[in-house]
């Protein structure tokens, strides 16, 4: 089977955005470069297997075909939809969400929003496109 183009939405970019900025606001370099592997890591595992991710967020914001990935060694979850040819990432959030509630119902609630505003998508393009991108962005930051 071929692997679908993974698509970052505006919000998951943003969040990953963030992150980034925050490992490299504590001059943790090598833990930001961790981080863009872990998360190429996952897109890549979700272009080609788009149904393993849990449902478990699905259930709980009563939207079919929502998924979610856990990056591996960072507390950060990927929610996405798989679409007919191309999988959407909506958002990266860090995992313990679980442990501060309110914050964690203002995101989902969020995330719920954005979903069923069914934004378009945009171009197409594969995940390398966006690491390219953001690792251009974090050598322009080390350099400084």
């Amino acid at each position: 089977m071929k692997a679908k183009p993974v698509i970052p939405k505006a919000l998951a970019k943003q969040d990953v955005e963030e992150t980034i900025s925050y490992y490299l606001s504590i001059e943790a370099e090598q833990a930001a470069l961790r981080f863009i592997n872990a998360l190429e890591q996952a897109y890549t595992h979700i272009g080609r297997h788009p149904a393993t991710g849990s449902s478990r967020y699905a259930h709980e914001l009563d939207l079919p075909g929502l998924r979610s990935w856990a990056l591996k060694r960072y507390p950060y979850i990927v929610f996405y939809v798989e679409r007919d040819g191309h999988i959407d990432v909506w958002r990266v959030l860090h995992g313990l969400l679980e442990e501060r509630e309110e914050r964690k119902q203002l995101e989902l609630d969020a995330l719920r929003a954005e979903i069923a505003a069914g934004r378009a998508s945009g171009p197409v393009k594969a995940a390398d496109a966006v690491f390219d991108r953001l690792e251009a962005k974090y050598a322009a930051q080390v350099e400084r």
